[in-house]
């Protein structure tokens, strides 16, 4: 149960630092218009990004965590229709589906 826990604790920083990566990468492509602000915004979701992905390395194996960073490909979809206006296709649909499947296989298969 505690093990479990343990795993739980990875899985969540690492898919944290997904998101956090995404709005970093989000306010750089804002800072295009407006330099200063949303570049240093951009740099601080960043590095709370990485510091989340160290952390949560410490709760579980390498070849079942960093695999779960992929949910950024998703969530940079998600972010890109609803601040920038991108379509979304149904290639798109697909292959957020796709990774989705993986995050979760990888994350809840095998013993640590």
């Amino acid at each position: 149960m505690e093990n479990q826990k343990k795993i739980w604790k990875g899985i969540v920083s690492m898919l944290a630092s997904a998101l956090c990566v995404c709005f970093g990468q989000l306010f750089w492509k804002f800072s295009e218009s407006t330099l200063c602000m949303w570049l240093f915004l951009g740099f601080f979701f960043y590095i709370v990004g990485a510091m989340l992905m160290v952390f949560g390395y410490r709760f579980g194996k390498l070849s079942r965590l960093q695999p779960l960073l992929s949910a950024s490909y998703a969530i940079s979809i998600l972010l890109g229709f609803a601040f920038l206006g991108e379509p979304i296709t149904a290639l798109k649909c697909a292959g957020v589906v796709v990774i989705t499947a993986g995050v979760v296989l990888i994350a809840s298969g095998g013993k640590e």
